[in-house]
């Protein structure tokens, strides 16, 4: 419910009219949350492990978004990949094969998105083959397998998805997935941290007789509003295009407005700082095998894992 509504079980006048006005429903949450914020400020001054825990916000970050045009089907994506504060990837690729015709948006855990993308091309390859080889896949057949794969762990495989191709019968076809596998058939869609930004632009400019020239600037310049106003999106921006006469254009890189190659070239630096080979000449050298090495390298359990988002 809005925090404006025009609820009539909210309030009503004193001469028994429809009355209107604000929603207080969260000023009990807000008043908790106070006392919460209140006895944890307490309790670390006292150093006492008994201090309550404040909700945390959760965090993903990526710019994602596909739309329909006249002739196919516009996808878009950042290329920055996260591990929580951390810039773990500047140039990660988002945009996953599914099909000759088909392509797929991640955004979420890397290693989700990659891996489930992975598995359901696989799974359509083998349907291509034992239905006599075609060349072309269904979208809603992509769809349902991603759909049927994630409500089966119940979104802790994170993984939200932009699915989008060129169906040999019903033509172009977008749909939206979330990570709990709820779907939804859209003209336009943004997914992502920066999903707001994009979807800002789409809603601005979006129609439904784009030429593809037109599309691909749209979805551009949306990828670049979740770059510059969302802290999860960055880097460069990828396209992907796929048309109804079954071609495929990947734009890797498509722009790259951060790029600081330019700006590097024109810092002038002395020769005085650069060290030749042969400065400093190597009197000996020999190699030691390490404690770890010899009994037995390392395994698994030496080995931390961390996510990554994209």
């Amino acid at each position: 419910m809005s925090e404006l509504t025009s609820n009539n079980n909210l309030s009503s006048s004193s001469t028994g009219g429809a009355a209107g006005g604000f929603n207080f429903d969260h000023v009990h949450r807000n008043a908790l949350l106070q006392h919460q914020l209140a006895t944890t400020s307490a309790a670390s001054n006292n150093s006492s492990s008994n201090s309550s825990i404040l909700p945390l916000a959760t965090k993903t970050g990526t710019t994602i978004v596909g739309l329909v045009y006249a002739n196919g089907i516009v996808l878009g994506a950042d290329t920055r990949a996260t591990n929580d504060t951390t810039v773990a990837d500047k140039n990660c690729d988002k945009i996953h094969y599914i099909a000759p015709n088909i392509y797929c948006c991640g955004a979420g855990t890397a290693a989700d998105t990659e891996k489930t993308t992975e598995l359901i091309a696989s799974q359509m390859e083998l349907l291509r083959l034992n239905t006599g080889g075609a060349d072309h896949s269904r979208v809603v057949t992509a769809c349902t397998l991603l759909k049927r794969l994630l409500f089966r762990y119940q979104g802790h495989i994170s993984a939200a998805l932009v699915l989008g191709g060129c169906d040999p019968i019903d033509g172009p076809a977008l749909y939206q997935i979330y990570p709990h596998g709820s779907t939804s058939k859209l003209p336009y869609t943004t997914m992502g941290s920066g999903s707001l930004a994009a979807m800002a632009i789409f809603e601005a400019d979006y129609r439904d007789d784009l030429s593809e020239d037109e599309a691909v600037g749209l979805v551009r310049r949306a990828i670049l509003a979740g770059i510059f106003n969302d802290l999860g999106s960055g880097s460069n921006v990828d396209t992907c295009i796929i048309r109804t006469d079954g071609s495929v254009s990947m734009g890797r890189n498509d722009i790259m407005p951060n790029e600081v190659g330019p700006l590097r070239a024109q810092v002038k630096r002395s020769e005085v700082m650069n060290i030749g080979k042969g400065t400093t000449p190597i009197l000996k050298s020999s190699f030691v095998k390490s404690k770890m090495m010899m009994s037995g390298g390392v395994s698994l359990a030496d080995v931390t894992v961390t996510a990554m988002e994209t």
